[in-house]
């Protein structure tokens, strides 16, 4: 199996881990919240982040992995950035309408790309932008029921937007700044996120649902769905690190749309929810504009590679023409170096 045909074969895998876990957790946290009115989100994100670093520290310590250290400031700043985020999101939802939620993580999409473009001159082709937009109008015509604005709350998901797109840029750059994989910036990153989560949740899980959390009755069926839903949080943190470096902070969007419109399925099937030929409208077009966005990367890619390949066959066939090899010297260049085959790079952001 070549080196390319690994790397999809561990992004398929990504994005596969990704999808099942997320679907999973959101199911769970829905019965943990809706159902027995655990409602603390917040400080359940940071639990779920301490034992996301405790996995990660158990497998260091069977030798699963290899710590690298690397530039502190950047992973504690990356850390409370992501944590940062989090309560953002937390607190749009608390002072918007569902609609005008969903709305706001539409945004990211094209926050995300619109940042790629001026910083990084990151180049997204027509098709590409065309099949985004197909994807975003699905699922707006699925979730966004209502938009009731008001000036706190759109200032609050304008700064959740901001801080959610660097944040997942960041993910992909440091990997690759750093040349440190995944897991390595999971567990490096993973403290700051939960210390910073566990300082502030409990403040704005109060100031959203006025309850206290450590006063909050802890039956066994509460503390099971708690438990279940760390135990998962585990495979989507490590799997929402993993896409994001084996793909970019656009596929990781991408990909969370599709989870939200399995969600709305299995939620219809499993919890009998309510569900409209809107929603099934919005669905199937979110889908159309998810296989377009497939079909467009895997055809960039494909042209990438055919492009990069060609200068190989060219220099084997001036090898291997006799006159060629005259009119070159043996095939040797001028200044005695012989020719090496361009190394592929490959855009991460194709192979979803």
């Amino acid at each position: 199996m070549s080196e390319s045909q690994r790397f999809q074969l561990g992004t398929i895998g990504a994005l596969s881990l990704s999808v099942v876990s997320s679907v999973s957790i959101v199911i769970c946290n829905k019965a943990l919240i809706s159902t027995l009115n655990f409602s603390f989100a917040t400080t359940l994100t940071s639990w779920h982040l301490l034992v996301t670093f405790c996995s990660l520290h158990v497998a260091l310590c069977l030798n699963l992995f290899e710590h690298k250290p690397f530039d502190a400031r950047a992973v504690m700043g990356f850390g409370i950035l992501n944590g940062i985020s989090i309560g953002l999101l937390n607190l749009s939802l608390g002072f918007n309408s569902v609609g005008f939620y969903q709305m706001t993580k539409l945004a990211i999409i094209p926050c995300t790309v619109l940042l790629e473009i001026i910083f990084f001159r990151k180049i997204f082709s027509r098709s590409i932008q065309f099949s985004l937009a197909i994807l975003l109008l699905g699922v707006g015509i699925a979730t966004v029921t209502d938009l009731q604005l008001n000036a706190l709350g759109s200032f609050l998901s304008f700064l959740a937007v901001i801080t959610t797109c660097v944040a997942q840029i960041m993910t992909n750059t440091i990997q690759k700044k750093f040349k440190v994989s995944s897991t390595q910036l999971l567990y490096q990153s993973c403290p700051y996120q939960a210390i910073t989560l566990f300082v502030i949740g409990p403040f704005l899980d109060g100031l959203l649902t006025n309850k206290n959390v450590f006063a909050f009755k802890y039956t066994p069926q509460v503390l099971f769905f708690i438990v279940l839903s760390c135990v998962i949080s585990v495979s989507v943190n490590f799997s929402t690190f993993l896409v994001i470096g084996k793909t970019s902070a656009v596929t990781y969007q991408v990909l969370g749309h599709l989870k939200t419109c399995l969600v709305l399925a299995f939620g219809y099937v499993l919890l009998h929810d309510p569900f409209s030929w809107r929603n099934i409208l919005g669905i199937l077009i979110a889908v159309v504009g998810m296989v377009v966005y497939s079909y467009c990367c895997t055809l960039e890619s494909q042209q990438k590679a055919a492009e990069a390949s060609a200068p190989l066959t060219q220099t084997k066939e001036s090898e291997s023409d006799p006159l060629l090899n005259v009119e070159n010297g043996t095939g040797i260049l001028a200044d005695g170096v012989v020719p090496n085959a361009p190394v592929w790079k490959s855009n991460k952001d194709l192979h979803a």
